[in-house]
């Protein structure tokens, strides 16, 4: 038992489960972690087509867009071992609900009744027990891949390699701009398990930095992975974010999901 076990955030009942790459307990629990986020606002139509669920809808934010979040992870200790991941989301709500009257501060809503939530497109990880996981419980869409990962001072690199050829998928490099100390975001998920929709909570720990782009840009590869072409598709090639945020104290609990639909 390390350290983290004398943690309160990290002393939680935990509930195992059995994946094809074997027992892990849920919640998930993530000691030591470094992210990076970039928040993009693009056009809705190039948003909608791309979700990989019919329960949900795109949630709109002001001047008819839909956010994008860039999310990349370098997961020093965790539960389920080392590994690195980038997750590609859209903002949404359960199909049917009533759109967020402020999309920008329903994002900050407590989670017991927080409707606005992230749909996930694109997962790659860089484990095979990750990536059994996320498909198994929750539906994701993972896959396996080479993720690298370096912040180092406020100078930001990461690369999402094709597993189907020698090419990059994505790379996301420069340095944030002005910013100033801000928490992590608690994050609410939803995902696809079968016919059922799932709601997820992402208990979060930790201090970083919000601020504007800077020279972060993300270019994205000429391949025809999937992933390069809805990448592509929602234009975020060469495109300022809205925001960065990034830190390295990450900490988090990764819940179940509860069936929603």
């Amino acid at each position: 038992m390390t350290n983290w076990h004398q943690d309160p955030f990290f002393q939680y009942p935990l509930t195992p489960f059995e994946t094809s790459e074997g027992k892990i307990d849920l919640p998930i629990l993530y000691y030591d972690n470094s992210n990076f986020l970039a928040l993009y606002e693009v056009e809705l139509e190039k948003a909608a087509p791309l979700l990989n669920s019919k329960l949900v809808d795109v949630a709109r934010f002001p001047g008819g867009k839909a956010l994008v979040a860039l999310a990349l992870y370098e997961y020093r200790e965790t539960a389920v071992g080392i590994y690195n991941e980038v997750g590609v989301a859209i903002a949404t709500v359960p199909a049917g609900t009533a759109q967020p009257k402020h999309p920008w501060l329903a994002m900050y809503e407590a989670l017991d009744r927080r409707m606005l939530g992230l749909t996930v497109i694109d997962l790659p990880v860089t484990t095979a027990a990750a990536c059994a996981a996320g498909k198994e419980v929750w539906g994701f869409p993972k896959f396996i891949t080479d993720i690298s990962f370096s912040l180092s001072g406020s100078r930001f690199c990461s690369t999402v390699k094709d597993p189907d050829s020698e090419g990059d998928i994505i790379t996301v490099s420069g340095s944030p701009g002005l910013g100033v100390s801000g928490p992590q975001l608690d994050i609410l998920l939803y995902s696809q398990l079968n016919e059922d929709l799932l709601r997820t909570l992402v208990v979060t720990r930790g201090g970083g930095r919000l601020c504007l782009p800077g020279s972060i840009r993300a270019s994205v590869g000429a391949g025809s992975h999937a992933m390069a072409r809805r990448l592509r598709d929602l234009g975020i090639h060469g495109k300022k974010p809205k925001l960065i945020f990034y830190s390295h104290g990450l900490q988090l609990r990764l819940n179940a999901g509860a069936k929603i639909k």
